[in-house]
């Protein structure tokens, strides 16, 4: 059973891709796109959890404790650096807009809009510090 998980796992790669070029192509905005992809990224979680892939042929007392832990760690860690990439991205997209609005206009600020688009990119930063403390502790 393990084999047709890729063959299934396939479209769940392709489809939202051609969804996307689609969305842009009809001249709609993709902002639908990033719903796609999250949901694309749920359904490969489900379909991974459901068909147990990546799990090895270990004891079985110790599979369930072990897997658990492992399984759970990864996420948190997957979780922490995908959501505060989402984050840092929407910040240092606002950021950076009304930072060169306001270098546009007025050349001294340069130094001060920098340092708001760098505190921003930051966000993301501290998500992947979280992942390495995460996956330090398993």
């Amino acid at each position: 059973m393990e084999f047709f998980v890729p063959i299934l796992a396939l479209p769940m790669l392709i489809v939202p891709l051609y969804l996307i070029y689609r969305r842009k192509a009809q001249g709609k905005s993709v902002i639908g796109s990033l719903y796609i992809q999250i949901g694309a990224f749920f359904g490969f979680l489900v379909l991974s959890s459901l068909f147990g892939i990546g799990t090895t042929a270990i004891a079985a007392d110790t599979v369930a404790a072990a897997d658990n832990n492992l399984g759970i760690g990864l996420l948190a860690a997957a979780l922490s650096v995908g959501l505060a990439g989402i984050g840092g991205g929407i910040a240092v997209s606002a950021s950076a807009a009304a930072a060169i609005g306001a270098i546009s206009e007025n050349d001294k600020v340069f130094g001060k809009a920098l340092i708001f688009v760098a505190l921003a990119e930051g966000i993301a930063l501290y998500g992947l510090l979280i992942a390495f403390q995460i996956l330090g502790r398993l």
